[in-house]
C-alpha cells in the first residue's frame, strides 16, 4: 500500500540530522520516535523542541527553510514586495506565478510537506501525553502547544491551497484539505473547507483552555498566542465578533515598539512586541535557507547582493514623512565616498552596504542578520501590531467605526507621533486598515493570503515592478483559479483515496 506524504512524515522524523545534546545524543531534537516522545513529560518536551526547530530548519533546496521560506513565497505573489533582479533564481518563479501551479515543484512538496509534518508531531503527542509521566501542569502546556501547531498548521494547508472561506455563501461546501486529526497511514481525502475550519477552531479552542501565560520562550504557544491564531482564523471566516475579541484578548501583557525598536533590524524575539517566533542561536545557523539570506539589506549572500527586495513604489508613496516606517525603505540609495572620492558603500536610509551590493530603489532595511557572513537571525511569526490590525478591521467591518478607528489610532500613534485621524466612511475607514497593514506587515509573510482572504485583485500596475521579471504578471483577478496552489504531485501519486483530487489546472 502507498501511503500519503503526511503518513510517511512520522517515520521519517527519525531521518534529521541536527541533535539536542540535552536529550540524547542519537535523536535529532524534531525526531523523537513515538514510543519515547511521550513516555515521559521531560520526552515530550524534547519532541515539542522539535517542533519548535522544526519552523526554521534546513530542509532539501535553499528555498525551504521552514516557515520564513513560505513566508516569503507568500508576499513574493503579492504586489508590496518587489523583486529588483533576476539575482541567482530564488523565489523568481514564484514571484511570476510559476511556482504554485506545478504539480512537479519542490517547493509546491515542501509547502505541503511541511505542514502536514508539524501536524504529524503534534498528532503523536496529543493521542499519548495524558498517559505520560509527570506533572499534570506540563502535560496541560505540551498538549495545548500540540494543539496549537496543529490548528495553525491546518489553517495555513487550508488558506493555500484550497478556495477562500466565504462567510456568505453559508456552507463553504468547496473542497479544502485532508483533516490529520490522528496518526494514519491510510489516504484521507480533502474535507470541505468549513470541515477544516471546524477542525481549526476545536483544536485551537482546546488549545486556549490548557495554555497558561507563562511559557520557556517565545518560540513556544502560550494562551495569547493561541489566541491570537483563534483571531486569525475568525478574521478569515468573516466572523468579525470573535477576531475582534480574541484580538484584544491576545495582545494583553504586550506593549508597542518604540521608533529606536522598530529601526533595530526585526531580528530580536525578545522585542516586547513579539508574540511569537523563531528563536535561534549561533550553532543553529541556516546559512543560505535563512529567511534573511533573502530579505535582510546586510547578509552577504548572492541573492540579496543582486536582488534586494524592495517595497512597492506606489504603497510607499502613501506612507507618511514622519511616520517611522518609511524609514524601512529607501527610494534612493546614495553612494558614499572617501577623501578620495572612491564609492565605499551606498547608504541606505542610515544603513552602509558594501560596493558588492547593488543598490536599487525602494530596497529594504527592515530586516538585519547578524552580520554579512552570518544569516543568524530572529523571525517574527506573530507580533502584538497584527492584533491591533486585526481588531480594528474586525470592528470596522461589523459596522463599530469609532471603536476601529480608536484601535487604529492607538497603533498609529506609536509609529507616527503626528498622526491624526481624520473620520472616514465606512469603506474608507476599512482601506485606511488595510492600507496600515499592508505597511505594517511587509515582508513578514501576509499579503498573497490577505488578498485571498479579502477576495481582491492582484494588481502591481504602474510600480516598480518590471514586467520582465515578474513573467508580466501584473494583475490576477480576485476568484481566479490561480489563488488555489495545486496539491503536489507526490501526494496524488501516494494518496489512493478517491477523495484526493487536484484544484482545477
Amino acid at each position: 500500500m502507498k501511503k500519503v506524504l503526511y503518513s510517511s512524515l512520522t517515520a521519517c522524523m527519525l531521518l534529521f540530522a541536527s541533535c539536542d545534546k540535552d536529550y540524547l545524543e542519537v535523536q535529532p531534537t524534531d525526531a523523537v520516535p513515538s514510543e519515547l516522545a511521550v513516555s515521559t513529560t521531560v520526552n515530550a518536551w524534547a519532541a515539542l523542541n522539535g517542533i519548535h526547530r522544526a519552523m526554521f530548519m534546513q530542509y532539501d533546496a535553499q528555498d525551504q527553510g521552514g516557515q520564513g521560506s513560505i513566508m516569503i513565497s507568500m508576499d513574493a505573489m503579492g504586489e508590496d514586495v518587489v523583486m529588483t533582479a533576476a539575482g541567482n533564481g530564488w523565489f523568481n518563479n514564484t514571484y511570476k506565478w510559476l511556482t504554485h501551479r506545478n504539480t512537479s515543484a519542490t517547493a509546491v512538496a515542501f509547502t505541503y510537506r511541511f505542514y502536514y509534518k508539524l501536524i504529524a508531531n503534534a498528532n503523536n503527542i496529543i493521542a499519548n501525553i495524558d498517559k505520560a509521566e509527570g506533572p499534570d501542569s506540563d502535560k496541560a502546556k505540551i498538549k495545548g502547544q500540540a494543539l496549537a501547531y496543529k490548528a495553525w498548521a491546518h489553517h495555513q494547508l487550508v488558506q493555500i491551497f484550497a478556495e477562500r472561506y466565504d462567510a456568505a455563501k453559508g456552507s463553504n461546501d468547496q473542497l479544502g484539505v485532508p483533516i490529520m486529526d490522528a496518526y494514519t497511514l491510510e489516504g484521507k481525502p480533502r474535507a470541505t473547507v468549513e470541515q477544516v475550519y471546524a477542525q481549526i477552531n476545536k483544536d485551537i479552542d482546546e488549545a486556549i483552555s490548557l495554555l497558561p501565560s507563562s511559557r520557556n520562550a517565545k518560540s513556544h504557544f502560550n494562551v495569547e498566542v493561541a489566541k491570537g491564531i483563534k483571531a486569525r482564523v475568525a478574521l478569515t471566516m468573516q466572523d468579525w465578533e470573535t477576531a475582534a475579541k480574541y484580538a484584544k484578548e491576545a495582545r494583553n501583557g504586550f506593549s508597542l515598539m518604540s521608533e529606536k525598536d522598530y529601526l533595530a533590524g526585526f531580528n530580536n524575539v525578545d522585542n516586547v512586541e513579539w508574540m511569537w517566533g523563531s528563536d535561534q542561536i549561533s550553532d543553529q545557523t541556516t546559512y543560505f535557507y535563512s529567511f534573511f539570506a533573502y530579505m535582510s539589506v546586510n547578509f552577504s549572500s548572492s541573492n540579496i547582493r543582486s536582488n534586494p527586495k524592495a517595497i512597492n513604489s506606489k504603497l510607499y508613496a502613501k506612507i507618511a514623512d514622519t511616520d517611522v516606517r518609511k524609514q524601512m525603505w529607501d527610494p534612493t540609495p546614495t553612494a558614499v565616498k572617501d577623501a578620495n572620492d572612491k564609492t565605499v558603500g551606498y547608504d541606505v536610509n542610515g544603513f552602509l552596504t558594501p560596493t558588492s551590493f547593488s543598490p536599487k530603489p525602494y530596497m529594504n532595511r527592515k530586516f538585519m542578520s547578524e552580520g554579512a557572513a552570518s544569516s543568524i537571525g530572529d523571525v517574527p511569526y506573530m507580533r502584538a501590531a497584527e492584533m491591533y490590525l486585526i481588531e480594528a478591521e474586525a470592528l470596522a467591518r461589523k459596522g463599530s467605526g469609532v471603536a476601529a478607528a480608536g484601535v487604529l489610532a492607538e497603533l498609529m500613534k506609536t509609529r507616527n507621533s503626528k498622526y491624526e485621524f481624520i473620520p472616514l466612511s465606512d469603506q474608507a475607514l476599512i482601506n485606511e486598515i488595510l492600507l496600515q497593514r499592508r505597511v505594517e506587515l511587509w515582508g513578514e509573510g501576509f499579503r498573497f493570503l490577505d488578498l485571498k482572504r479579502t477576495n481582491s485583485s492582484l494588481d502591481r500596475n504602474a510600480s516598480n515592478h518590471s514586467a520582465t521579471l515578474a513573467g508580466n504578471i501584473l494583475d490576477v483577478p480576485a476568484g481566479d483559479k490561480r489563488w488555489q496552489w495545486l496539491i503536489p504531485q507526490d501526494e496524488l501519486n501516494a494518496n489512493q483515496n478517491p477523495g484526493m483530487v487536484q484544484n482545477p489546472l
